[in-house]
This record gives C-alpha cells, sequence and structure tokens, in this order.
C-alpha cells in the first residue's frame, strides 16, 4: 500500500509540472491537494485502531504482578477498590486511558508499576482487566 508521502511526492511533482504551465491551475489544484491530504489522512486514520492490546500478554501480566491482590477481579487489601465493572465506575477508572493511568503511576495502596512494566506492558494489562470487568470476571 503505498504511504502517504510517497502519495504526496507523486503529487508535488504533478503539482509542480502544471504550475509552470498556468498560474491559474495553480490556484485550482493546490487546494485540492490539500484537500486530498486531509481526506487521506482522516480515512487512514479512521481505519487504524487506536490501539492493539495483547489481551494474552494482559493476562499473563496480570496473573505474574495483580493476580496476588486482585484475583478475580477482587482486591484483598482494599474491598470497595475492586476492579469490577460497577467498582471502577464509581472509582472513575473505567477508561482504558484512566486504568493505564492508575497502573503507571499507583494510587494509595496499590504501588506504581511504571518502573516494573513495560508500556506495552501496562497497556496489554489495562485492556485486560477492562475485558474481564465487562465479562463480570468470568
Amino acid at each position: 500500500m503505498p504511504t502517504i508521502l510517497s502519495i504526496n511526492c507523486a503529487i508535488d511533482a504533478l503539482l509542480l509540472c502544471l504550475s509552470a504551465l498556468c498560474t491559474t491551475w495553480r490556484r485550482v489544484i493546490v487546494p485540492l491537494h490539500l484537500l486530498f491530504l486531509l481526506t487521506v489522512c482522516l480515512w487512514i486514520g479512521a481505519a487504524a485502531p487506536a490501539r492493539a492490546s495483547d489481551l494474552t500478554q494482559g493476562q499473563q501480566v496480570f496473573a505474574l504482578h495483580c493476580a496476588g491482590c486482585h484475583e478475580g477481579g477482587g482486591n484483598i487489601v482494599r474491598r470497595g477498590k475492586t476492579l469490577k465493572l460497577k467498582a471502577l465506575e464509581k472509582n472513575q477508572v473505567a477508561t482504558l486511558d484512566a486504568v493505564i493511568a492508575l497502573v503507571t503511576n499507583g494510587k494509595a495502596n496499590m504501588s506504581a508499576y511504571v518502573d516494573r512494566l513495560t508500556p506495552a506492558e501496562i497497556e496489554n494489562v489495562s485492556a485486560y482487566v477492562l475485558d474481564q470487568a465487562q465479562k463480570n470476571w468470568k
């Protein structure tokens, strides 16, 4: 699949040739060129998934680093701070970005994992937690 850069270079070469022909063409083609590039960028951005989390790796990270306190979505340290969907919503951490921030930085009794996990592992375990919460940890 051609990249935006290669498409843009081809269009720029065409514009250079056309601009030599007539300034009126430049007034018409340049805005069309910009409109085309904007459309391609929006199309590519809309077609690409925002994140491609690996739930299998997230499950492995959870088993190794989280299950000690959060087995089955519970919490052995603080009962109200479970990983059940209702609790996540109540505590305003029911989005991927919010869970990522919590895992990364920690909060209260929960340790930060920024120094122990890679950003990809943090994203994957966060996605796994949300996935399991939506399935009621079954």
